[in-house]
Order: structure tokens, then C-alpha cells, then sequence
């Protein structure tokens, strides 16, 4: 195929415009943020509501090819956007030009602290993983680049700081995208404790605390990434042009940022139609997704893959793990959520039901099982527990934790630990090591003892390291453990009938 890769040395499609001054620091070049954050500014400028552009930092050192390639095509690069809307199958493809700048801060560490003396500059957004987003002790060498990325932000807010003389409009807003609860706040403690560590002013920290927001938000979209192969080239043939840096996403997009509605001003987000949230409290926001959506896919994820299931689709696809998945919610999360409103819950499950079926996403729980012990304890505990407090047996919860149980049935050996699924294929289980040997050798002392499935369980759900409390203590007379029991052994029976 004889296409030149997009770049807008070419004057490609003529969608890029002005590119404007920056007005946004990015710190992330991944997936994520392209197919999010810089999508959402395109959808502004596209409609004339924003006029300011992007510049592009990495997080960590790993990221320079990335961002070279991302230079090298002058920030070009498309997105095409994949998945149900009202049921059917979509396929839109938009070439994002927002990006102006985008650089290596480790090799330009100066070129990274000069974007400090530009007034324009408003906002800082960042998605560095959850580990990116963490203090580490650090020295402060002059000249030298920052590893950490609050770090990196801390002497950026210095070098602003002394550029404009301490003025109370030279203070930026600073919006995390990692999935870290109270992410602002967090932010904003690093970059403090770096301001204590290099002995930096006083009236900097009292500046940094009074004149600049950090502010806390969730954001929700799956965006793939670089599609197939056979796909892509397809695409390069349709479109006349090749783009290493393609991405792909889901349709839905969701971002509950805790500010005022008055910071559309900077941000004219929901201006432009998007899916985008002022908010007073993030914590209902939070809450709903951790119990519903991730808790669908904790509540699948085990049993799918005790059942052999490899893909999210495939699980609620399934005969018996979908209608699990939807009854679990509707009867027994939602119903445990009683001070959020039980229409907009209802209609969140329903998108999430819709994500979960993009044909065009292969989202593989094996991705998803890492640390299902504390996602479980975290996402679907505290639903189990409202239910044994206001009725029987949650029936969709209690199957999904005998999912989990059988999934950690495993022994450790020379690859870690391993469990068996029900058609003999065998699996790595991925979490806290100390608690993985617990679990193994508690079904091996079953196994030599002969000892009873139910004993054996009971004697699982009394582990407070696991759950955090003794779980036959909540629903009294063993009925947790007997009913966990006849999951198992009905699994087991069907598979060798």
C-alpha cells in the first residue's frame, strides 16, 4: 500500500486548523488519554468552543518512542471509535489535531520548565497508572530532570511561581485521570511533601495551596488501542494514509470531576455535549461504578474462567453466568445502594450491559482476575452483607463467591499458583502471595484429611486475612457455607456427567 504516514507537513484531510496556544500540559502519552481527554478538547475546537492546543510530556522514560512518533507526525494521530450506540453497531473514525507540542522532558528538562513562562497555561492533566501517582524520595539536583511525575509538577509549579512573582492568577488546575480515589488530594499531598523535602519557600507552599486547584475526578471509557493488524491495513488502504499511533475506544465516555460548573470556563466540556460532570461529591459516582460495573466483573471473572470462558462478552453471553450478572445487580447491588437514585442506577447497569457486549472489544478476564480477593472484598462484600442484613441468601452473589472459591482452588508450584478449571485446562492465578499460600495449602490439608467440600469452606470463609472479618459469623448456622457448597458440587457434578 502506498500511503505516507499522517502528518501535517502533508495538510492531511484539512482537519487540523489552528492549532493554538498551549493551554494544557499533558503528562501521559498512552492510550488512554489520547483516546479520552484529547478526543473530548477535539469535540471543543471542532465546535469553536475551545482555541487552545496540547503539549505532550511521558510520565517516565519508558515513554520516548511514543512521543517521538507522536512528534513526528506533527500530533496527528486517529481515533476511531467502535461499539453499540441505542443497540447497533457504530464505526467513526476522527483525526484528533489538538495536540500541538510533544517532547521528551528527560532530554529536555529545560524545554519542560519553560512551559511554566507561558501565560497561557491553565491546566495539567496526567494519567500515570496508579503507581505514577504516589510520593517516592526523590533528590533535587539543578539542571536535573525529575523521575516522578509530582515531582516533575512540584518544580514546574516553582519555576511559575518565581516567573510571575507569586501572582494569584499564575495558579493552574490540575486534573489527575488516574484511577486513584481522591486522586486530586493526592496529588496535591506529593507535591507538598516534595516542597518539605527540597526545602523549598514557604509563601511557594502557601501559593501552591491558595492559588492552584487539584482536582479530584473518575473517568470511565475502554479505549483498545492499536486494532489488529489485518484491521489496521484495512483501514490505511480505505483511508489513503498510515498512523502507527491509531487508536480505538468505546463509544461511552463518563468524567465526574469534583469542581464547580463555573470551571466550564476553562473547560466547556459539557458546552460541547459531552458526558461530563461538575460535581459537589464524587463518592456517589465512585461508588456506583465500583458496584456495578467493577463489581459485574469481578462477579464474572472467576466463574468465567472456572467454566473455561475467556472474554467479558463470552461471560455475558453465557447461559448461566449473564443472567447471574444481571440478576446480581438488579436484585442485590443496586438494591444496596439505597441513597443514589434507583432510576439513574438502573440505567447505568443497562450501558454497562451494553459495554460488556461491544463486539468489537476482546476484554479477556484473564486481565481482570489480578487480586480478585480484595476486588471481591471491596466491590461485591459489602452488597452480600446489606442483603443478609435485609433478606435470605442473595442467590447471584452467593454463586458469584463460590466462583471465586473455586477459582482459588490452587496449588503452588514451580509457576506460581495454578487452579484447574472444570474442563481440566489450568490457569495462573495473579494476588498477595501470603494469601495464595493460605488459601493452597488450607484445600491441600483438605485434600490428604478427605475432608468435607463444606468444612473445607466454612474453614475458608473464617479466614479474617481474607476477608477482613469472619464471614460465618454473618449469616449464622453455616447457610453461607452450605450454599456455596451446592454451587461447587453442582458445577462439579454437571462437568463430569
Amino acid at each position: 500500500m502506498d500511503a505516507r504516514t499522517i502528518n501535517r507537513k502533508l495538510g492531511h484531510t484539512g482537519e487540523q486548523g489552528e492549532v493554538g496556544p498551549v493551554t494544557i500540559l499533558q503528562i501521559g502519552e498512552g492510550n488512554f488519554l489520547r483516546g479520552f481527554f484529547d478526543w473530548m478538547i477535539q469535540q471543543c475546537r471542532k465546535q469553536g468552543l475551545y482555541d487552545g492546543s496540547i503539549a505532550v510530556t511521558q510520565p517516565r522514560p519508558g515513554g520516548k518512542p511514543k512521543i517521538d512518533a507522536l512528534a513526528a507526525q506533527g500530533g496527528l494521530y486517529t481515533v476511531v471509535l467502535r461499539g453499540l450506540e441505542n443497540g447497533s453497531p457504530i464505526e467513526r473514525r476522527e483525526v484528533i489535531s489538538a495536540i500541538s507540542e510533544a517532547f521528551d522532558p528527560y532530554s529536555e528538562w529545560d524545554r519542560f520548565l519553560a512551559l511554566a513562562d507561558r501565560p497561557e497555561l491553565q491546566l495539567v492533566v496526567s494519567n500515570t497508572t496508579e503507581a505514577g501517582l504516589a510520593y517516592r524520595p526523590e533528590p533535587y539536583t539543578e539542571g536535573q530532570p525529575i523521575h516522578s511525575y509530582p515531582g516533575k509538577l512540584t518544580m514546574l509549579l516553582y519555576r511559575r511561581y518565581l516567573h510571575f512573582s507569586g501572582s494569584p492568577d499564575a495558579g493552574v488546575v490540575c486534573l489527575p485521570c488516574e484511577l486513584l480515589e481522591r486522586n486530586g488530594d493526592t496529588l496535591r499531598q506529593c507535591v507538598l511533601q516534595y516542597c518539605e523535602d527540597w526545602m523549598l519557600p514557604e509563601p511557594f507552599k502557601q501559593w501552591i495551596v491558595e492559588h492552584n486547584r487539584f482536582l479530584n475526578s473518575l473517568v470511565d471509557r475502554i479505549v483498545t488501542g492499536y486494532p489488529e493488524e489485518e484491521l489496521a491495513e484495512r483501514w490505511f488502504g480505505e483511508w489513503g494514509y498510515r498512523d502507527p499511533l491509531l487508536t480505538t475506544a468505546e463509544p461511552y465516555h463518563f468524567w465526574a470531576i469534583e469542581g464547580e460548573l463555573e470551571l466550564e470556563r476553562l473547560l466547556p466540556l459539557r458546552k460541547a455535549g459531552l458526558n461530563v460532570h461538575w460535581v459537589n461529591d464524587l463518592k456517589p459516582f465512585q461508588l456506583r461504578k465500583v458496584r456495578i460495573l467493577n463489581g459485574s466483573h469481578t462477579l464474572m471473572t472467576p466463574l468465567g474462567i472456572v467454566l473455561g470462558l475467556e472474554t467479558v462478552r463470552e461471560a455475558m453471553e453465557h447461559p448461566e453466568v449473564g443472567p447471574l450478572v444481571r440478576l446480581a445487580v438488579e436484585q442485590e447491588i443496586i438494591p444496596a445502594l439505597p441513597e443514589m437514585d434507583e432510576t439513574e442506577l438502573r440505567e447505568y447497569a443497562q450501558d454497562v450491559y451494553g459495554r460488556f457486549l461491544n463486539p468489537f472489544i476482546r476484554h479477556r478476564l484473564s486481565d481482570i482476575a489480578m487480586n480478585s480477593l480484595s476486588k471481591f472484598k471491596i466491590r461485591l462484600l459489602p452488597s452480600l452483607q446489606h442483603a443478609l442484613r435485609h433478606a435470605d441468601l442473595p442467590a447471584g452473589l452467593v454463586a458469584g463467591m463460590a466462583g471465586l472459591l473455586r477459582y482459588y482452588k490452587v496449588s503452588e508450584g514451580d509457576e506460581g499458583f495454578v487452579g484447574e478449571a472444570l474442563n481440566g485446562s489450568r490457569y495462573s492465578v495473579r494476588d498477595d502471595e501470603e494469601l495464595l499460600r493460605l488459601i493452597a495449602g488450607i484445600w491441600s490439608d483438605a485434600a490428604q484429611q478427605a475432608q468435607p467440600l463444606q468444612e473445607t469452606i466454612a474453614q475458608l470463609l473464617s479466614c479474617e486475612e481474607l476477608w477482613g472479618c469472619d464471614l460465618n459469623a454473618i449469616a449464622p448456622g453455616n447457610r453461607l457455607a452450605a450454599d456455596l457448597c451446592k454451587h461447587m458440587e453442582a458445577w462439579e457434578g454437571l462437568q463430569h456427567v
